[in-house]
């Protein structure tokens, strides 16, 4: 544990369960939008879909990290129609 403790002294702390939760519900939709706006032929969808997979590596926040997969996922469901 004394790695654990240095690497807190530096500033770095592991993110907490609902961060990680989130960033892989949001990775699991990325991966399906990608896939389906592949096979539809919807290029908005698919870059979405890329968005949502990569977006949690830049967001350090919960509260962020599910604001911006929310409004991703808005994105999809407005770009169905």
């Amino acid at each position: 544990m004394t790695g654990l403790s240095e690497l807190e002294a530096l500033g770095l702390t592991l993110p907490s369960m609902a961060y990680m939760i989130g960033a892989v519900v949001f990775g699991i939709i990325g991966i399906a939008a990608y896939r389906c706006g592949k096979r539809q032929g919807r290029r908005v969808t698919r870059w979405i879909g890329v968005a949502l997979m990569l977006y949690p590596y830049a967001v350090a926040q919960t509260w962020l990290l599910y604001t911006v997969g929310i409004a991703l996922c808005a994105g999809i469901f407005i770009d169905r129609d």
